[in-house]
């Protein structure tokens, strides 16, 4: 059974900062709430330590695609199996949307019960709302306060 995932968020923020904070692998643990560590294994590939309920998951991701302030694609080459790609859309100066787009094949009960209830759906969408945080805080710093 495979599974597919889209969740978009509109951003107080310009595509410029979209990019910069989600091109930083090292970031990606403060926003993306299943993500313990993600290390750099060379300039395209890419170790995953990941904390999920009833399992922790460990992978390798390669990019595929990386085309500055508009996609990121990548796939994995061992571990889970899975594909996706994020989309930066510049709505104005000042804002933008964020596409995430995953592909899977879930393993397991747990997995499983994910896909068929959209528990992965609400997942990503906590994932992406953290990311909003962190990117209106990163393009207005006096505003975060407010």
């Amino acid at each position: 059974m495979s599974a597919s995932l889209l969740e978009s968020i509109d951003l107080n923020a310009p595509v410029s900062t979209a990019w910069e904070l989600w091109s930083d692998v090292s970031r990606w643990p403060a926003f993306l709430s299943h993500v313990r560590l993600v290390e750099p294994l060379d300039e395209r590939r890419f170790a995953w330590q990941l904390e999920l309920p009833g399992a922790d998951k460990n992978f390798v991701a390669e990019l595929t695609e990386v085309i500055p302030q508009d996609r990121i694609a990548w796939h994995t080459v061992e571990g889970v199996h899975h594909a996706g790609v994020v989309t930066f859309h510049r709505l104005s100066d000042t804002t933008s949307r964020v596409t995430l787009q995953i592909e899977y094949d879930p393993k397991g009960f747990i997995e499983r019960l994910g896909a068929l209830t959209n528990l992965d759906a609400a997942l990503a969408n906590y994932d992406l709302g953290e990311f909003q945080k962190l990117a209106e805080v990163t393009a207005h710093p006096d505003k975060a306060d407010l």
